[in-house]
């Protein structure tokens, strides 16, 4: 297909196959309720359009002119067209090596600057004019961009004696010549939904641009992480050893990633001294339909590059989301009916379903919740304040609520014998009325009034419903006006948000998601819709029983 017959707007080259978002038709939409101008404005603000996920140029400074010739003609004639100065502050893009060969030696003689295929969004950044054919696709976007275009031949984009205005409207016929579909669906979409996918697309792409090897994979998620941290300009490349993915990182001058829990605390020295970017990955918060330690592969991962959403300690990208972002009327709707969809449909981290039923309550008692963890779990170590007993998370709950029903839920990787935290029954029966392990959190979340926990990502699911949360540690959903914290809060999270805002900040802008049917990374409301509808398989299905007979042999061993 030529240039000319490719939409504007397009997916990036995905290993899945079905990643198509547009396909061009001879004429352009009348029907869309955007302007011109707006909708010039809508792809800017996305920077989407063209070949956006090639590398960046990464330029020494602003160019002057940007040129895009086709042939080494075209070199000799802008060449002669060019005073001393325009050469100086030129940029060259080369269509290939051959060219590319010839551009560098003209620089290092003429000056100015030249680079192979590039995001365009980058390269004409700042810049004053782009010079190129008249079916080059940066005519399109240089004018979205609002910067001034020289035409050398006619094409799609333009022709040599169209004006500014002429070049506009072409601009806009290519961004909407296009039948709109929505990847996950096939069902028709709109131009304004796909540019918000493509630049959820590109803000991904740029993170994972930087990660130069990978370190801590279990294997049962290796799939997946290719596909979360995947670049169409890169080889991912995950190790096994520690010191190798580092000095891969430095000699690539990128980042490592890391899964925290299986990486030993010498690599975030190492990584700090050496100056190279340390990037952990943990499971999102809604993981997927299945247990971890089943060996369920997450359709959902946070990549932080500040820190880590479970330590209080330090920084983190979630934090700074929730303390800084300004929340757009349409993220805070999109917020609402996402918590109403996992509501409604019982979804909680591990899957969804609220139809078991629940034990009785005692009439005329305010029904309380504890919800236990793994005591050697990361957010524990880091967010706990010192405590990691569930008896002793119980104990206090009694104590604030002496006069409450308390239900206590035992962590279920602890209960399948994998996991550290197991509390003895009759223990647990000296401060509790009632033991509940056969509903589902969502179900158990509907009946209660108020949970009690000490980082458990059970409170955050139990502030979704309305209910009471008490943290005893510090989770990442403490102090921030929504929940009564007993453990200390850094001054870092001074503000106070609406729950929308703590849904729009921790389910939208935080996690990535994974489509489990398409494989192509997705908004939230994809995987919540897949989740609702039990349409979201497990790809390692058939170990799950394996991994609950190895948890039933060593619990009866221990």
């Amino acid at each position: 297909m030529t240039q000319s017959r490719i939409a504007l707007l397009r997916a990036p080259p995905f290993p899945a196959e079905n990643g198509l978002v547009s396909t061009p038709v001879d004429t352009a939409s009348t029907g869309l309720a955007l302007s011109q101008s707006d909708l010039f404005a809508l792809v800017r603000a996305a920077r989407v359009g063209g070949s956006f996920w090639e590398d960046q140029a990464d330029l020494s400074l602003p160019p002057g002119t940007v040129l895009r010739p086709r042939d080494m003609s075209d070199i000799s004639q802008q060449m002669a067209a060019m005073t001393a100065p325009e050469r100086r502050s030129a940029l060259w893009i080369a269509a290939d090596r051959r060219m590319a060969r010839a551009l560098k030696r003209l620089v290092s003689i003429e000056g100015g600057e030249w680079r192979g295929e590039v995001d365009p969004w980058s390269a004409l950044a700042q810049a004053n004019c782009l010079v190129a054919h008249g079916d080059d696709e940066w005519i399109a976007i240089a004018r979205i961009s609002r910067i001034d275009v020289r035409v050398l031949s006619p094409g799609r984009y333009g022709a040599p004696t169209d004006d500014a205005a002429a070049l506009d409207k072409a601009a806009a016929e290519a961004l909407t010549a296009a039948d709109w579909r929505n990847p996950f669906t096939g069902a028709p979409s709109t131009i304004e939904a796909t540019v918000e996918l493509l630049a959820m697309w590109r803000k991904t792409l740029e993170a994972n641009r930087r990660i130069a090897a990978v370190c801590g994979m279990a294997w049962w998620k290796r799939a997946e992480i290719r596909r979360f941290l995947w670049h169409p300009n890169r080889r991912l490349r995950l190790y096994r050893s520690p010191n190798l993915a580092l000095a891969v990182a430095q000699f690539k001058q990128g980042a490592v990633a890391i899964w925290p829990s299986r990486v030993s605390a010498k690599l975030t020295d190492k990584c700090r001294d050496k100056a190279v970017p340390l990037v952990r990955v943990e499971d999102g918060f809604v993981r997927s339909v299945g247990l971890g330690v089943h060996l369920v592969p997450p359709s959902s991962i946070v990549v932080d590059a500040l820190g880590i959403h479970f330590d209080p300690a330090g920084q983190s990208d979630l934090e700074e989301i929730l303390a800084r972002t300004s929340f757009s009327q349409r993220l805070l709707q999109r917020a609402c009916a996402l918590r109403e969809t996992i509501v409604s449909a019982g979804i909680s981290k591990y899957g969804a379903g609220k139809t078991e039923v629940v034990p009785e309550r005692k009439p005329g008692r305010r029904l309380v919740l504890v919800a236990a963890q793994v005591e050697d779990d990361m957010s524990v170590l880091a967010g706990g304040g010192g405590i990691t007993s569930n008896l002793e998370i119980l104990r206090r709950a009694r104590k604030l609520e002496p006069d409450a029903e308390i239900w206590f839920r035992p962590h279920p990787d602890v209960d399948a014998g994998h996991r550290k935290g197991a509390v003895p029954d009759a223990d647990i029966l000296g401060l509790a009325d009632r033991i509940v392990r056969g509903p589902s959190m969502a179900a158990l979340l509907d009946a209660v009034d108020a949970v009690h926990v000490l980082t458990s990502l059970t409170g955050f699911e139990a502030l979704l419903r309305g209910k009471v949360v008490t943290c005893h540690g510090t989770p990442f959903y403490a102090g921030w006006g929504l929940t009564r914290d007993l453990g200390a809060i850094s001054e870092r999270r001074g503000r106070t948000l609406t729950l929308d805002a703590l849904v729009a900040g921790v389910l939208i802008l935080y996690p990535r998601y994974l489509d489990p049917l398409t494989g192509l990374p997705c908004p939230p409301e994809v995987l919540i819709g897949r989740m609702a509808t039990d349409d979201a398989p497990n790809r390692l299905s058939w170990i799950a029983s394996v991994r609950r007979l190895q948890g039933r042999i060593m619990t009866a061993l221990s």
